[in-house]
C-alpha cells in the first residue's frame, strides 16, 4: 500500500521503476485470507476485489462491446485498469486458468495492458498493486515440499511478487485456545474492548494517501552499499546447493520495500533501518 505514489513509475536518472508492491498470501483454507483482502478492498480509496475462480481474461483487461446508442465498438475496462494508482485484490488466485494468469506478467512488471481486439489496438494504464491469496495444491500445506511445490505457480509469475505470506494452520492447544477466545469474544464485546480503538479506518486511510501522494525517499549511499551486501548475500544462499535463489527483481523489490518503509516513517531519506526491515520481510 505504501510502495506506490501518484506517478505510475519512479524517474531516476537512469530509468522509470515500478514502485508498486505484489503480495501473495497462501496457506491452509480458513486462515482469514479473504478476510484481509476485503479488509484492504474497503480501505483504499481506488481498490478492486475480484475472485479468481470467477474472473476471465477480459474481465480483468478489457472488452470490446458495441454501444447501443451509436453502434460504435467500445472498449470496457476490467478490474486491473480500474484499479489504476490502487490496488487489485484477488483471492482463490491458484483457481485461475493459464490463459487468465498470463495477462498479470505484463501488468506486474510494466504496469501496463497491451489490447489488440476487434480493430482496436491500445496501450492502457495498470498502475496498480496485486494482492492475490492462494491455498496449497492439496489444500494443505505440506512441510515435506518447498513453497514451489506447495503453491505450484509459474516461476515466472511467482518472482514478479515481492513478498510471499504463509499463513498456516498450525495444530497448537495454545494457538487454538487463543484465537477460539479472540473468535468468542467478537460476539460479546465489552465496553473496554470497545473503547480499546487504534486508529480508525478513515484516519488510517488519510494516513496511507499522504504517504504515498508527498512521500518520495532518496536513497542514501549507506542504504545503497547495505541493499548490495544484501542482494549478494542472497544469491550466496544456494550457491554452495548449485542453485539460483535470487534474480535482479529481488534487489528490485529490496529497493521497493526499503522505499514504502521510509514512507512509513515519512522520511525523505531511505536508511540502514529501512534496508534491514525490507530485508527482513523478504527472508521471512
Amino acid at each position: 500500500m505504501f510502495g506506490g505514489s501518484r506517478k505510475d513509475f519512479q524517474n531516476t536518472g537512469h530509468g522509470r521503476f515500478r514502485a508498486d508492491v505484489n503480495i501473495l498470501l497462501c496457506g491452509d483454507p480458513g486462515t482469514s485470507k479473504s478476510q484481509l483482502l476485503q479488509y484492504v478492498h474497503n480501505l483504499m480509496p481506488r481498490g478492486q476485489y475480484t475472485s479468481g475462480k470467477g474472473s476471465s481474461a477480459v474481465g480483468l483487461t478489457a472488452y470490446v462491446t458495441r454501444d447501443p446508442e451509436t453502434r460504435q465498438l467500445v472498449l470496457q475496462t476490467g478490474a486491473l485498469v480500474l484499479s489504476d494508482n490502487g490496488i487489485c485484490c484477488i483471492d482463490e488466485f491458484d483457481k485461475m486458468n493459464d490463459s487468465t494468469r498470463a495477462i498479470l506478467h505484463e501488468v506486474m512488471e510494466q504496469q501496463t495492458i497491451s489490447i489488440a481486439k476487434a480493430g482496436i489496438i491500445c496501450t492502457l494504464n495498470a498502475r496498480t498493486s496485486i494482492l492475490a491469496a492462494a491455498n496449497p495444491r492439496m489444500s494443505q500445506w505440506d512441510e515435506r515440499s518447498t513453497v514451489v511445490e506447495n503453491i505450484q505457480l509459474p516461476h515466472t509469475l511467482l518472482s514478479r511478487f515481492d513478498l510471499i505470506f504463509l499463513m498456516l494452520d498450525p495444530q497448537d492447544e495454545q494457538f487454538d485456545r487463543r484465537l477460539a477466545t479472540h473468535l468468542v469474544s467478537l460476539y460479546h464485546q465489552s465496553k473496554e474492548d470497545e473503547e480499546n480503538v487504534f486508529m480508525d479506518m478513515s484516519s488510517l486511510r488519510d494516513y496511507i494517501a499522504y504517504a504515498r501522494s508527498y512521500i518520495q525517499p532518496s536513497l542514501s549511499e549507506e542504504a545503497g552499499q547495505a541493499l548490495i551486501q544484501a542482494y549478494v548475500d542472497m544469491r550466496k544462499i544456494g550457491s554452495s546447493r548449485g542453485a539460483v535463489t535470487a534474480y535482479p527483481r529481488q534487489l528490485e523489490s529490496l529497493i521497493r520495500l526499503a522505499e514504502a518503509h521510509a514512507k512509513m516513517r515519512f522520511s525523505g531519506t531511505v536508511e540502514i533501518v529501512d534496508v534491514e526491515e525490507a530485508k527482513r520481510l523478504v527472508l521471512l
